[in-house]
Order: C-alpha cells, then structure tokens, then sequence
C-alpha cells in the first residue's frame, strides 16, 4: 500500500497532479488493485476525467473506490453512482464559477477596486526597461534581464513579459 497526496491540488483538473500520476502508473502496473480517494470532488470534478478515469481503471483491471460517497466503481452499482456524483461535482463547480462572476460583476458596478494592489515600480526599473526594449529585447527577455539583474519589481516577485510591457507603456 502506498499512499500518495497531492497537496494543495483542485479536483478541477487531473493534470498537474504528480502524486495521482504515480498512483495511477502503479495501478496500471498492476502493484496495486484499488485507487481509494477520500471525497469525489478531490479527485475530479470533471465528468469527462472521471469517466476516462473509470474506463482505466476498468481496462486495466483495478477498481476506485470514494470513501466520501461509498462508491466501489468495480460493482455495477458503484459506477452508476460514480457516473451521478460526478455529474453533481461538474455542476458544482460550474455553479461556482457562476456564482464568482456573478459576484465579482455586483462588486465591480459598485466601484469596488478588485485584485492585488499595484505597487509603484521606482524609475530606476523603468529606466532599465526602457533601455532594454531599446536594445531590440523581446518582452520576454526584458523579463528574463530584469530578473536576473534582481531588479525588484513592485511586488517583490519576478518579473514577466506582460509587467514588464504594462509599466513601460504606463
């Protein structure tokens, strides 16, 4: 038994997620016989990977099984239960993201800055971003340059192409 965690991870999304990746690769391999997760919506809430998910796992020969839902996806019944709670999941998160805009929207109409502040960026990086776009440097390598000559940003973080671009037509 091996228990792998992805920490931090949506169930959004199956990609990005080194931890499921091996969990997965070891069943494939046949070292194991059951992906157990604790709650659907961890694993996916994606009705499309959980139905590739689940035709793997029932090509390969290993089973899944949603502590959250006590769902066994190596029964008949398990799957039809699967196949539902991951419609449910799909639509919820489909409601959040509605339900996010929507309220991003009302806040917005009613004046409300939102986002991180903007911080000032002193001249001497954007003297340095003049110089460098002067120079025929794309605004990814002003960026790649900025950084590497640890020029601070107004964030205290790295620079990118788009910071870079933005500041230097502000």
């Amino acid at each position: 038994m091996a228990l792998h965690t992805d920490a931090g991870s949506s169930g959004k999304s199956m990609e990005h997620r080194p931890d499921l990746a091996r969990a997965l690769e070891a069943l494939d391999r046949g070292e194991a016989d059951t992906l157990v997760v604790a709650k659907l919506d961890r694993l996916s809430r994606s009705l499309i990977d959980l139905a590739a998910l689940m035709e793997r796992a029932r090509a390969k020969g290993w089973g899944l099984c949603i502590l959250d839902t006590d769902v066994d996806t190596t029964t008949a019944n398990g799957e039809l239960v699967a196949n539902v709670m991951g419609s449910v999941a799909q639509w919820e998160r489909r409601i959040i993201g509605e339900r996010t805009k929507a309220a991003l929207a009302a806040k917005r109409a009613q004046g409300v800055k939102l986002g991180r502040p903007r911080l000032p960026v002193d001249d001497t990086a954007r003297q340095r971003i003049a110089e460098l776009r002067a120079d025929d440097l794309t605004w990814r390598e002003v960026a790649a340059q900025l950084n590497a000559e640890g020029v601070p940003t107004g964030q205290g973080g790295r620079w990118h192409a788009n910071t870079a671009r933005r500041i230097h037509h502000a």
